[in-house]
């Protein structure tokens, strides 16, 4: 169920305070602050608000469209032939300071996932348990966001040592948070995401797949635990997803219909959108194909990447573009994924496909090669592809990844956080050039008017 009238009454609450860039993003003023307290009395209440933190990730300038699309163009997965002018610059990784780049989505989520935190329990009417699952899925908001601005901001793949300003209150004093190091960027959300596991109950998880559960914090511990090499708490929160039996792998003969409809047994945690909540033209649909925009294409590389037989390279996912005014149809367009033409389609962020192979990395990590294979060949099994066969190294790990989570921007932090060189196989189509490992570019440039703000910001080198 899409839940349209609480997303609505939370933009309507949150519209008029939290809607301002920069240093209003990171550090909302003390009388916006009351201005909130005075309209949160009762669990109903926060439930609504924890919505404006949902409906801010399904921003096209963040999970809507743009978060997802950089993580392909800036790889060898897509790339962008301009058609309507769109990612073109993020295609080159060729950018300024001027580019917002989800830096204020992010940190909007943020805000609202921070003022549910700062909730004096003892001042909200209703069920205390219902309130604590309320706030730990704010933990989890809050620790992605800062997890998804580190991947893009952080300098770990260009040779520092600076993070993002990692905010955990709602207040109104400091205009000028400085940017914490990666390594205090990491044990905070680490401890946010154990907040967030502490205070949800498994009872209490909605069922439709569009609010973070109890298990989704788990998932994100094991994504966040492969991106920095943590391969024992990798496992450990892969299994406990594993464990839950709530989930299994979408079996070849449902993997195209699965991406038509919503909550499948694979999915953990998806954004919901509607055929009256959506981003209509500008979401990811028409990003991938069509006439009007259209302008990111996938690349032969990738397709050659699969299996003959592959039901993810099937006609039916990879394929033609189809639309009849083209004047050259487009020979790997992205087909399968986020298909609809009603733009109605949910967003899936956590897949029990990606714990599978999180787990099977982990694995792998820690000298247990055959149970690595074991877990590879799970999903083989399921897309009539062959087999992976011993020995399991990093390139079996990154190539099922690819193959599997391919469109929905994973590619890009796969590469990175295993120290590669983005590959340049289409100089052609591919204009980034093939940036080495340590290249300044890796890391987005903080934006200019946060730099003019914020007087202890420090620009990434570069730019």
């Amino acid at each position: 169920m899409k839940k349209i009238i609480y997303i609505l009454f939370s933009v309507v609450l949150l519209a008029g305070f939290l809607s301002s860039c920069s240093k209003d993003s990171l550090e909302p003023t003390l009388a916006q602050a009351k201005a909130v307290e005075g309209s949160i009395n009762t669990v109903d209440d926060v439930y609504g608000l924890l919505f404006g933190a949902y409906d801010r990730l399904t921003a096209t300038g963040y999970y809507g469209r743009d978060y997802i699309i950089w993580g392909e163009v800036r790889a060898d997965n897509c790339f962008s032939n301009g058609n309507s002018g769109r990612f073109v610059a993020d295609a080159r990784m060729d950018y300024t300071d001027a580019s917002g780049l989800c830096w204020d989505e992010c940190y909007r989520v943020i805000a609202s996932a921070n003022i549910v935190i700062g909730i004096d329990e003892g001042s909200i009417e209703g069920d205390a348990d219902v309130l604590s699952h309320y706030k730990g899925q704010a933990y989890a908001l809050r620790a992605m966001a800062h997890f998804d601005l580190l991947r893009y901001y952080g300098q770990q793949h260009t040779g520092g040592t600076l993070g993002i300003p990692y905010i955990t209150v709602y207040k109104g004093e400091d205009y000028a948070p400085p940017r914490n190091t990666i390594t205090e960027c990491k044990t905070m959300i680490e401890a946010d995401i154990a907040s967030a596991i502490t205070n949800m109950n498994p009872a209490l998880d909605d069922g439709s797949k569009e609010l973070f559960t109890h298990w989704a914090a788990h998932a994100l511990k094991s994504r966040v635990a492969i991106y920095f090499g943590d391969w024992a708490t990798a496992i450990t929160a892969s299994q406990a997803v594993i464990n839950s039996q709530n989930y299994s792998i979408i079996p070849e003969a449902g993997f195209v219909d699965y991406w038509k409809s919503d909550g499948g047994v694979n999915s953990i945690f998806e954004l919901a959108y509607s055929n009256v909540d959506n981003n209509n033209i500008n979401g990811l649909q028409q990003i991938y194909r069509g006439s009007s925009y259209g302008d990111v294409e996938g690349l032969q590389d990738l397709y050659d990447a699969f299996d003959v037989g592959d039901v993810r390279a099937s006609p039916e996912m990879i394929g033609p573009d189809p639309d009849p005014d083209l004047i050259s149809p487009k020979p790997y367009t992205n087909l399968g994924k986020y298909p609809s033409a009603l733009y109605n389609d949910n967003i899936a962020l956590f897949r029990y496909e990606e714990v599978i192979l999180n787990y099977a990395e982990a694995l792998f990590r820690t000298g247990d090669s055959p149970g690595a294979l074991v877990q590879l060949n799970l999903i083989t099994a399921n897309r009539g592809a062959v087999a992976h066969v011993a020995p399991v190294d990093e390139d079996m790990i990154l190539l099922e990844r690819r193959r599997e989570l391919c469109f929905e921007g994973m590619r890009f932090h796969d590469l990175v956080r295993t120290g590669r060189d983005i590959p340049f196989p289409h100089p052609l189509q591919q204009t980034h050039g093939g940036p080495a490992y340590g290249s300044f570019n890796l890391a987005f440039p903080i934006p200019r008017v946060e730099m003019e703000a914020n007087a202890n910001m420090v620009q990434n080198t570069g730019y």
